[in-house]
């Protein structure tokens, strides 16, 4: 049986396709290119396609790792035409984040046997980590789960203002001080009032960037210590949020707030106005974190679990154009 079953409702894949296009088309221009006037995968086809996965983002190791795995294949098979190279390509790159995604998630859950499940988000400002905070408490909202929102990025009014936005459009309710606050304050009372109102999730919002990566650090890492001083294990999830369209620089990043806290899953955003969309792959492989969720679109429902199969599915799905 095919391991690219399909699994998402038609609407959600046909979002995740057309937010993929760009991505997809840039890809196999590129190898479309790589394999002219050749029919056999050879070394110059080996060397090119290394070319093409470097220059669509998927990073360096993770690239030497799939170059190894195909030259595994051919010099067992003996003969791989190239007319094979997209299903070879796309079986090892959904093997490589079956490593790290063990699951087959497609909806907004939370692990059974913890209330309220807090959820910190981390990432630098204007990667989408207030849009993203917003959109999950409406996913989370719609699965019928209550949900408290905690505005501990104080250092910028305008993350405050804007997940205040987000939280009326969601009808979700805001805990929040005013500008300057301390933020581990603003997380204990988030949580006490999660508590208090017997919520389901907790989405609770951090500081961006500040002034230099060691009050970072301590900043995350006092969040951290009172929240679990009022929620056992928490928070129980550190998402960092990641921008797609920035490419490597999504890698730099991804460093960064894996050395100032301990990040357990991600969300990429504004995959569908990028070329980039093989960052997805990289990261992920290179940081040995699940990339939990992705961002597609605008929309409300843009938002989408990350599933490993609809992903590499989608990123192949039409070929090479032309």
């Amino acid at each position: 049986m095919s391991l690219f079953k399909k699994i998402f409702s038609t609407q959600k894949k046909e979002t995740l396709d057309k937010g993929l296009e760009k991505s997809k088309t840039s890809f196999f221009s590129k190898l479309s290119k790589a394999v002219a006037g050749k029919s056999k995968v050879d070394d110059d086809v080996l060397d090119n396609l290394e070319e093409v996965l470097v220059s669509s983002d998927v990073g360096v190791a993770t690239t030497l790792k799939i170059i190894e795995r195909i030259e595994a294949r051919v010099a067992r098979d003996k003969f791989m035409g190239t007319d094979e190279l997209d299903r070879i390509l796309r079986e090892e790159i959904a093997g490589l984040l079956s490593e790290t995604h063990a699951g087959e998630d497609t909806d907004f859950i939370i692990p059974d046997g913890q209330k309220p499940y807090v959820i910190m988000v981390v990432g630098v400002n204007g990667v989408g980590k207030t849009t993203t905070i917003g959109k999950l408490a409406y996913q989370f909202k719609k699965q019928g789960l209550k949900v408290v929102i905690g505005a501990a990025d104080t250092f910028r009014a305008a993350a405050i203002d804007q997940l205040e936005v987000w939280a009326e459009r969601t009808g979700v309710p805001l805990v929040k001080q005013k500008m300057g606050s301390d933020p581990a304050s603003v997380a204990f009372d988030t949580l006490g009032a999660a508590l208090s109102q017997q919520a389901d999730v907790v989405l609770i919002d951090t500081a961006g960037r500040l002034h230099n990566k060691v009050n970072l650090m301590n900043e995350l890492g006092k969040v951290k210590r009172v929240m679990t001083k009022v929620v056992n294990g928490a928070p129980h999830d550190v998402l960092l949020v990641l921008d797609g369209s920035t490419g490597q620089n999504a890698f730099e990043q991804a460093r960064e707030f894996t050395r100032a806290t301990d990040v357990t899953s991600l969300a990429v955003t504004k995959l569908d106005g990028t070329a980039k969309g093989g960052v997805v792959i990289g990261i992920s492989d290179q940081f040995r974190i699940p990339v939990k969720y992705i961002g597609v679109g605008e929309g409300l429902e843009d938002l989408q679990v990350f599933n490993k199969y609809e992903f590499v599915d989608s990123f192949f799905k039409t070929g090479r154009p032309g």
